[in-house]
């Protein structure tokens, strides 16, 4: 995958970057992705506390987007409250441009995603996508993935079946109580995995049955990475 970085954006003084607090950086990836937005596109939105802050800037661009889809029964509900009217995929075909958050992120353009419980769409709105910018702050770009958490979305009667195997290849599943996916399926989030091959894990863990589908993002990374940090923003990617 690209992996050239550079600095081309940046919307502070040098005082204000040197103070510049996580929503500001969010603020910062999130107005760097609109540059993106073309005439007539059907454009797919993410889910989470980034995409929101997106959602809400795009009320300026409404012209530019033919079609709007949404991963989430959440992120439907933002974009509504601007009066967008929101399609489903099956009504639109493929995605012009996908914008979605990362719960972390490699040069590779590898993710994690699935904090919000919103992986599954998140995915299939990712694959369906002819360009995917993935928009995070600096605190989640990591050399490894695998601090975070890996959400897994099970079918209800093999949550524990599946926890088994997870226990097996020495991870430590969590089920996200309390919680049900906007598909009616649990979460499993696996503590103590160090990915250091997001491609191979990807693909062991979907085959496990009862799995709908892993928060890895590799075999359909990101296209685009856009990182805020203290001196702007930069990205990894074409």
């Amino acid at each position: 995958m690209p992996a050239n970085a550079g600095i081309f954006h940046s919307n502070c003084t040098p005082n204000e970057c040197d103070n510049m607090d996580q929503s500001a950086k969010k603020l910062n990836t999130a107005k760097a992705s609109l540059e993106y937005i073309q005439d007539g596109m059907v454009l797919g939105v993410g889910t989470g506390s980034t995409v929101n802050i997106l959602i809400d800037l795009l009320p300026a661009f409404r012209n530019k987007i033919e079609a709007v889809v949404s991963s989430s029964v959440e992120t439907k509900a933002r974009l509504e409250q601007h009066s967008f009217k929101v399609s489903l995929l099956n009504q639109v075909g493929d995605v012009d441009l996908y914008i979605d958050g990362a719960d972390e992120a490699t040069k590779h353009l590898h993710l994690i995603k699935g904090g919000g419980g919103a992986l599954t769409r998140e995915k299939v709105l990712a694959g369906a996508a002819h360009k995917f910018i993935c928009i995070i702050d600096d605190s989640k770009l990591v050399s490894t993935l695998g601090t975070f958490p890996l959400p897994i979305e099970v079918i209800p009667m093999a949550q524990s079946f599946v926890a088994r195997q997870l226990v097996k290849l020495r991870g430590h599943p969590i089920w996200r109580e309390n919680f049900v996916t906007d598909n009616g399926n649990h979460i499993l989030d696996v503590h103590n995995l160090t990915i250091s091959n997001p491609l191979e894990m990807e693909t062991q863990l979907n085959q496990l049955p009862g799995v709908i589908t892993v928060g890895i993002f590799s075999h359909r990374p990101a296209d685009i990475l856009i990182i805020a940090d203290d001196s702007g923003v930069r990205k990894i990617g074409q």
